[in-house]
């Protein structure tokens, strides 16, 4: 049954009106049903509905939290298992995996309130800025569907820019909130290091705590700020903390950010190339930044941002070869390259290797601490650091695709499409890809906003200002649910 909401809801809204008693979580459920019907088969970014469940679950009675009633999605990875629903990673491999219990994150949406009702598309294990697992097929962009809706939480950003929800959970490694976010023009925080208690905080371990992020994309900044109020902090055990912040997120998207320092580049750090579009983009966010007050001043940090690439593939193939050795013990299923894309089983052959030694792990750990060192002497007398989301527009589909000769060059590919996401999630800091600029084909760019370690504050107050004054929900592609 398609209800009428007012234009511009979004889930802070959708749960207002659920207090007020002007819409039920049902009829929520039932809109966000329908509008994942009309507008998926375009876009492909739900790849499992848990319908049923979510309409018991949605009868209530409902925890009492900030988004009481929303429906919600969650991603195919990650820290969110949903008991008695498959949990692939969009792998062969986990095919057939149903989590017993709701993972740690599922745990902190349900106690917000979140009616979650299906599963979003990814890479396979989350690895490729792009969104085309063999298991489920592509995610396409929802503003041209040649192109790609980015990743690893593609599936994510397309469903909140088709409006079949306002906000879906999305997770972070080398760019795949923001990344995604960017190619299909919705708002994508990366959070700092572990400011969400990792699910995955055991496996993996030097490269999940240098690394992975768990958050969302969603339509507005105040959304993702009580997001992440719901669903920020430790858990007992875990090895490190985020800095406690000093006043709720949402309460900072009503406050003023002051005059703040941006440094903003137009370089990529490994010295490659970027689209004009990237450079544009930036070029405006800067404009917009000084007209609002800000103090902006071109800069680029003197890093050698190829440093990059060979310590973290050393790092997140080792990453890799441990997860898989150990989902191999849980479930009691040998892994065997026919379960696995080329470029995944590549890696997890790499990690296998005996070339990957102890060794040889921790001088990649010491060489991406190299870099963080360097970043920070750089950012140290600016608020923000400003650049490109990605090193060139959303790329047509099959741009990452694997060679059967070389099943590493889409991985190679990746590596040039992330010149500053990735060296972000090795220093931990917060950053954001905000939709301020569209090509003239029609076509989103994210901007890319770098904020201090530990401050999301800070970028909350930031991105609020910058959505007042140009704002970006009523920018829909064509392929939305009900556009109108």
């Amino acid at each position: 049954m398609a209800i009428t909401l007012p234009e511009g809801t979004d889930a802070l809204g959708m749960a207002e009106l659920v207090k007020t008693g002007e819409v039920t979580a049902s009829e929520l459920l039932e809109d966000a049903i329908e509008r994942v019907e009309e507008a998926n088969p375009a876009v492909n970014a739900v790849i499992g509905t848990m319908y049923d469940l979510a309409r018991e679950h949605a009868t209530g009675p409902l925890p009492e939290g900030p988004f009481t009633g929303v429906p919600f999605l969650l991603k195919d990875g990650g820290g969110v298992g949903y008991a008695g629903v498959p949990m692939t990673s969009a792998s062969r491999f986990l095919k057939d995996n149903i989590p017993a219990e709701h993972g740690p994150l599922t745990k902190r949406y349900l106690a917000a309130g979140l009616v979650p009702f299906g599963k979003t598309n990814l890479p396979e294990f989350g690895l490729q800025p792009t969104t085309e697992p063999e298991l489920f097929g592509p995610t396409r962009n929802p503003w041209d569907l040649d192109l790609s809706a980015g990743g690893s939480s593609g599936g994510a950003a397309a469903a909140v820019a088709t409006r079949m929800v306002p906000m879906a959970n999305a997770s972070d490694s080398g760019g795949s909130i923001r990344i995604p976010a960017s190619n299909c023009g919705v708002f994508g925080m990366k959070p700092t290091r572990l400011r969400i208690s990792s699910a995955r905080r055991h496996t993996g371990v030097s490269f999940r705590m240098a690394v992975l992020s768990e958050h969302a994309v969603t339509l507005s900044v105040r959304d993702c700020a009580a997001l992440l109020d719901a669903t920020a902090g430790p858990r007992p055990g875990d090895p490190f903390v985020a800095p406690r912040p000093p006043r709720p997120y949402l309460e900072e998207t009503t406050r003023d950010p002051g005059r703040l320092r941006i440094a903003f580049s137009t370089t990529s750090p490994l010295g490659i190339p970027l689209h004009p579009d990237c450079v544009a983009a930036v070029e405006d966010a800067a404009r917009l930044c000084e007209s609002l007050g800000h103090i902006v001043e071109e800069k680029s940090p003197e890093i050698d941002g190829s440093a990059l690439a060979g310590p973290f593939t050393v790092v997140s193939s080792g990453g890799l070869a441990w997860d898989i050795a150990r989902l191999e013990r849980l479930t009691g299923r040998s892994a065997t390259e026919e379960l696995f894309e080329p470029a995944t089983w590549a890696m997890i052959q790499a990690g296998r290797s005996s070339t990957t030694t102890v060794t040889v792990y921790m001088d990649a750990l010491a060489a991406l601490q190299e870099l963080v060192d360097g970043l920070a002497a750089f950012q140290e007398p600016y608020d923000v650091w400003l650049t490109p989301t990605a090193g060139s527009i959303a790329p047509p589909l099959g741009h990452f695709a694997a060679d059967p000769a070389d099943p590493m060059k889409g991985m190679r590919a990746a590596g040039a499409f992330l010149p500053f996401t990735t060296l972000i999630n090795v220093t931990g800091q917060p950053a954001m890809s905000v939709p301020l600029y569209w090509t003239a084909e029609g076509i989103p760019v994210g901007t890319h906003f770098v904020g201090p370690y530990g401050d999301e504050g800070l970028l909350y107050r930031l991105a609020a200002q910058l959505e007042a004054a140009r704002p970006w929900a009523g920018r829909i592609p064509p392929t939305a649910a009900r556009a109108a």
